[in-house]
């Protein structure tokens, strides 16, 4: 059989030594198709990644899969602790794998990212509240986590890979982008500690570095750990590019399989729109710049998401430059909610620009937030067993969202009180 030309389907073997058949990754987006009560996946996650296994994807990567019960991305999260029965997840495992590429689950903690309807206090490094102006009460009261706290926490991240390891996935993916937990802790606006977890950006870096250690330290070799970082916040005074990449030097020699690099939090939501004006093809793939600067100081592949919908910017992305340095892996979201089959439809020269529903508001975290709905909207069909459509009508989705977050949080709330 003559090899694929094209770079985007030619193999990857990561440090772990298992091989990757292809250099697309689902990348992970916010579900909430939990069962409850419990927080477990079943029958609508089941349906969802049989069609992203069946389109040929190297690498699924999960949405959030929290590691404490108490502090939830959104009413609908999975949740994997210690003592969870793993039979559903042995089931999931099966599902996302049966294409023939790897799916791990992404572990994460959001910190003060949390929904007040949740019914539980946030916890951040400082107890620094989010700033959305009016959106801002949509959020839980934040209080600042105590030194065992923060402890108990980097056991959590470890009991649940532990936990996914013996279920059957092949790797986990530490959520540390996107201004959760890890983000806040790495973040100079949002870590204001004087103790050894915060100040210079080596002791905000502690809790990360402290979370991978303690995950090597549980699963075998061969199983996949990554972690997920912020090239940058895209806020003043954040943590910055020159941040990120000192960080990977750091986390060279700690057993990381990959490092994916994306941007922003939900008071700068970079991660679904490029932060800088430009043209059609600056506004695609717009971390690349810095992913492939990041990829002369690393030890491990780099993946990079955010944005990429057109075959030829993918391709392009992934070109090296003279001395080799380039990005190994192409993280794909919202285009794999708009087209499951999107790794098999592209290997046949099909759905070359795909087309992605768009919310017209001026204001940016309602834009935001029906952006997400949209995608969801989409997600939520294809769990159902149906073809994704386009999302329809932006009001109407995230009135649908909302609808089906309130009736989640009660239902969580119950649990939670159970």
């Amino acid at each position: 059989m003559t090899p694929d030309p094209s770079p985007l389907f030619q193999p990857l073997t990561l440090p772990n030594r298992s091989v990757l058949p292809n250099r697309l990754c689902k990348a992970a987006m916010e579900e909430n198709l939990a069962v409850q009560p419990g927080q477990y996946p079943g029958e609508k996650l089941f349906s969802l990644y049989r069609q992203w296994a069946a389109g040929g994807v190297g690498l699924i990567l999960s949405g959030n899969i929290m590691v404490d019960p108490s502090a939830l991305t959104g009413p609908g999260g999975v949740v994997l602790q210690k003592g969870t029965d793993l039979a559903p997840f042995r089931k999931w495992a099966e599902i996302g794998k049966a294409g023939g590429g790897q799916f791990w689950l992404q572990i994460s903690h959001p910190g003060r990212q949390l929904y007040k309807s949740l019914g539980e206090v946030a916890v951040s490094p400082s107890g620094v509240e989010l700033n959305l102006g009016k959106f801002s009460s949509l959020f839980a009261p934040v209080r600042t986590l105590e030194v065992q706290e923060i402890e108990a926490i980097i056991t959590r991240f470890a009991d649940t890979a532990q936990a996914a390891e013996e279920a059957g996935f092949d790797g986990v993916q530490i959520h540390g982008a996107h201004g959760y937990l890890i983000s806040q802790f790495l973040s100079p606006l949002t870590n204001q500690r004087s103790d050894e977890w915060g100040g210079s950006l080596e002791n905000r870096a502690r809790f990360l570095l402290r979370i991978v250690e303690a995950v090597r330290q549980r699963v075998k070799l061969s199983f996949g750990v990554a972690i997920k970082l912020n090239s940058a916040d895209f806020q003043r005074g954040g943590f910055a590019f020159e941040d990120a990449r000192q960080l990977v030097q750091w986390l060279n020699g700690y057993g990381l399989d990959f490092v994916e690099l994306s941007g922003g939090s939900y008071e700068s939501p970079a991660m679904q729109g490029n932060p800088q004006e430009g043209s059609t093809g600056a506004r695609e793939a717009y971390f690349i710049t810095f992913a492939r600067d990041i990829a002369k100081v690393a030890d491990m592949p780099i993946m990079v998401t955010g944005g990429i919908t057109r075959l030829e910017v993918a391709e392009a992305a992934l070109a090296h430059d003279a001395q080799g340095f380039g990005v190994e892996l192409l993280g794909i979201a919202r285009a794999m909610a708009a087209d499951p089959m999107l790794p098999q439809h592209w290997r046949e020269g099909l759905n070359a620009d795909v087309t992605l529903p768009e919310a017209g508001f001026d204001n940016p975290t309602l834009k935001g937030l029906a952006t997400m709905a949209l995608t969801k909207q989409q997600i939520t069909k294809m769990a159902k067993g149906k073809p994704p459509g386009d999302g329809g009508s932006a009001i109407v989705a995230l009135l649908a969202d909302q609808w089906r977050a309130a009736r989640r949080a009660r239902n969580y709330r119950a649990w939670r009180a159970g």
